[in-house]
């Protein structure tokens, strides 16, 4: 094994990927002889990565689109996150094997705790998430983490939204998409899980005008840093959070299974990022 302890992130394509800015930063910060590099691996290739960390060219990685299910089934040990969403975005070796965790629930409620504060949630019962993607499981499982949220999901796809609240029948909910703009007044927190507002894609036009002041609204995409809909509830001065926080602080425990340190998530990070997409 070399000196130098490796980490990686794959996926297909890998090249958006602003993890290396994320982990290289703070590689640097803590003065650690390692790196963190971008590994490009088509779906057929997959085992081949599997086998790079298994034989220590690396002590683990992040996995992104589309890798997610494959890193989950190569996994010798899987925490109870990944376990949960039948997904994995981290992987390390410890004591022989694989390990996989899924951290994207640690980012999307993190992200929430750090801009909103801790107690964010408690006079909050009831969550709306749109979309039924990738992405939707981790934030639908970190909303249910928080004691009493009732979670409705709305998807174009009313069949995707019923596979996903199979999750936990007894706290999420289906809606049609026609039932947008109630489901919008009664929730506390508004998430939106789609590519929708993404630079590149139409906005998700949604209408917060009879939402309570304390209503909060947040997107996991990050670019642009303010969607259309942040902006749309913004003007109402309604809360709003952006999606940036959600990959910054998903790496934090990775870094500290890859090298020991659990490193902070701060403004100088944000900016590190925003500066790279062009958002200051």
């Amino acid at each position: 094994m070399t000196d130098i302890r490796k980490a990686f992130v794959t996926g297909y394509p890998v090249k958006h990927s602003r993890s290396p800015l994320i982990h290289n930063h703070w590689l640097k910060l803590h003065g650690i002889e390692g790196s963190y590099e971008k590994v490009e691996i088509e779906p057929s290739h997959f085992s081949d990565l599997i086998k790079r960390i298994r034989n220590g060219e690396f002590i683990g990685g992040n996995v992104t689109i589309p890798h997610k299910e494959a890193a989950y089934l190569s996994a010798d040990v899987l925490t109870d996150r990944a376990r949960r969403l039948k997904a994995v975005n981290t992987l390390w070796m410890q004591d022989g094997k694989l390990w996989g965790d899924n951290t994207d629930i640690i980012g999307f409620t993190a992200n929430l705790d750090q801009a909103l504060g801790k107690d964010w949630h408690q006079d909050i019962t009831h969550a709306l998430v749109v979309g039924a993607g990738g992405a939707s499981r981790a934030v639908v499982a970190g909303l249910l983490s928080y004691e009493g949220m009732q979670v409705t999901i709305i998807n174009r796809t009313e069949e995707k939204a019923r596979s996903l609240a199979e999750f936990n029948p007894d706290r999420i909910s289906v809606a049609p998409w026609s039932d947008m703009a109630r489901e919008t007044e009664r929730a506390g927190v508004v998430v939106n899980t789609t590519s929708l507002g993404m630079v590149g894609y139409p906005p998700l036009d949604i209408d917060f005008s009879r939402c309570g002041s304390q209503t909060i609204v947040t997107d996991i995409v990050y670019i642009p840093l303010i969607t259309p809909m942040l902006k749309q509830a913004q003007a109402l001065s309604l809360r709003t959070v952006d999606g940036l926080g959600m990959l910054l602080h998903q790496a934090v425990p990775g870094f500290s299974k890859w090298f020991g340190i659990t490193p902070q998530v701060t403004p100088e990070l944000r900016e590190i990022i925003l500066r790279d997409i062009g958002e200051m």
